[in-house]
């Protein structure tokens, strides 16, 4: 292979959900691309994340189905849960996306190249393969090596595990501690729970889903309470022991609590060290590379997007970034991705959502006396009635001016981000939600009539 095959417009590090959407828009462009990956094209997400997490949740809300069939006039026994099965459900998701995926990158004439590589210039990347090393050079170069699980010094082995051991687990443990109460702690605590498990949550922080809204953490927790799930949060994690008989755990307040099973689900870290950012001059902060609003990170002509760059570690954060720098390459001056607007959603039973500010992030920006919410109980939606469901949908906004944040929870809620989001990012006043007419009868309803109830014309109102 000749000096000029190993060159390209675009050469990107990581074949995530954030490098495989700037390759496949960067070749739209007629760009000439190479995408490096050490594993498999799709990432975390599509191999060790979202799509695993939801399939198992998805199994979980079958079980939780067959379990409650009686009380909807359905005779169903629920007579165990087959985890081979699961998992062998789970890994056929899986494979037809990845095979698909595959496909893509092939149709779009994208050179893909399995290997390990490493920044090694400001247009270079060094690759070993299993065939050896070669030399990449890229007018452009983007880093997109995505993120793992944090282990916060904990070793992991046997009975404690982090999501990507506990997405091959082979049986439903009788009973776990998860530690962590934030997005992918709820998720793996809601699917034990469902499965049979005993599943007892702790976090440091005050609150379970500390991120979110205030009125939303305090409708999971009591939701969480009603499935008996237990948790203790405003204590921090000491030491875990593990034998025999399962794990013990003790917190820094002397409690010690025993399991089957400690699952580890503090967040994840950037995936950064070993690829050479530093020494090319990069800008890192705690492992993550830091960059400018364009995801440029000040070096020559080198982009970061994704896991690895300081905010929201979601994939379609990733997938925004990954078309905004192949555009912002093919000089279309697009919209930076702007973060308050990206909707968030944690899949857990009951269902969370929210695009925008919080209520209290809101205040803090814009002055307690500028800001109005409301809050519309699931009790007076229909359809979640039918689904027997409890929750709310709330909307922030300012006084006299446009919705800034939409939050819900309660079963299947998550559909409803799409309307958020646009609210949001399309700055629309209540008023204006309001005159939408919002179809009957669906979950959907709710965010009409918290726009209704905002603009002062509640009207299947439960407060």
């Amino acid at each position: 292979m000749s000096e000029s095959d190993n060159t390209y417009d675009l050469v990107i590090l990581g074949g995530g959900t954030g490098g495989y959407a700037a390759a496949l828009r960067a070749s739209q462009l007629d760009m000439r691309v190479a995408l490096i990956e050490r594993d498999k094209v799709g990432g975390t997400c599509l191999h060790r994340g979202c799509i695993p997490t939801k399939a198992l949740l998805h199994a979980a809300e079958v079980a939780d189905s067959a379990r409650e069939a009686a009380s909807f006039g359905i005779n169903v026994e629920l007579q165990g849960v087959d985890m081979a099965k699961v998992l062998e459900f789970k890994d056929g998701i899986i494979d037809r996306n990845y095979k698909g995926l595959q496909g893509l990158v092939k149709a779009r004439g994208i050179d893909y190249i399995a290997g390990e590589g490493k920044l090694t210039g400001k247009d270079t990347v060094e690759v070993s393969t299993d065939d050896g090393s070669m030399t990449v050079t890229g007018k452009n170069i983007v880093l997109a090596t995505g993120s793992t699980s944090k282990t916060i010094g904990i070793e992991i082995g046997g009975r404690v595990m982090t999501s990507e051991q506990a997405l091959q687990y082979d049986e439903v443990p009788e009973s776990a501690i998860v530690l962590g109460g934030g997005v992918i702690g709820v998720e793996f605590a809601s699917v034990w729970a469902s499965m049979g498990s005993k599943v007892h949550i702790v976090e440091g922080l005050p609150n379970l889903v500390a991120n979110e809204d205030a009125s939303i953490s305090k409708n999971l927790e009591r939701a969480f309470k009603k499935r008996k799930i237990k948790f203790t949060v405003g204590t921090m994690f000491k030491s875990v022991e593990q034998d025999d008989d399962g794990v013990h755990v003790t917190l820094e307040d002397g409690t010690v609590l025993d399991a089957s099973v400690l699952l580890v689900a503090v967040g994840r870290g950037p995936v950064t060290e070993g690829f050479g950012f530093e020494d090319q001059g990069i800008e890192m902060d705690r492992g993550f590379v830091l960059t400018d609003e364009r995801q440029h990170t000040g070096v020559g002509s080198i982009f970061a997007i994704g896991d690895i760059v300081p905010g929201l570690q979601l994939a379609h954060r990733s997938f925004a970034q990954g078309i905004f720098v192949a555009e912002e390459i093919a000089g279309l001056d697009p919209a930076p991705v702007v973060e308050s607007g990206i909707p968030r959603v944690t899949y857990c039973e009951p269902e969370i959502f929210s695009v925008g500010l919080t209520q209290k992030q809101a205040e803090e920006k814009h002055g307690e006396d500028k800001i109005k919410t409301i809050e519309y109980n699931l009790a007076g939606n229909g359809k979640s009635t039918i689904l027997k469901t409890t929750g709310l949908v709330k909307l922030v906004s300012l006084e006299d001016g446009p919705v800034l944040g939409v939050h819900g929870i309660g079963a299947r809620l998550s559909e409803q981000a799409g309307e958020a989001q646009l609210i949001v990012n399309w700055e629309a006043f209540p008023e204006e939600v309001a005159e939408l007419i919002h179809a009957h009868p669906t979950q959907n309803e709710a965010i009409g009539e918290a726009a209704l109830a905002l603009s002062g014309k509640p009207l299947h109102f439960h407060s």
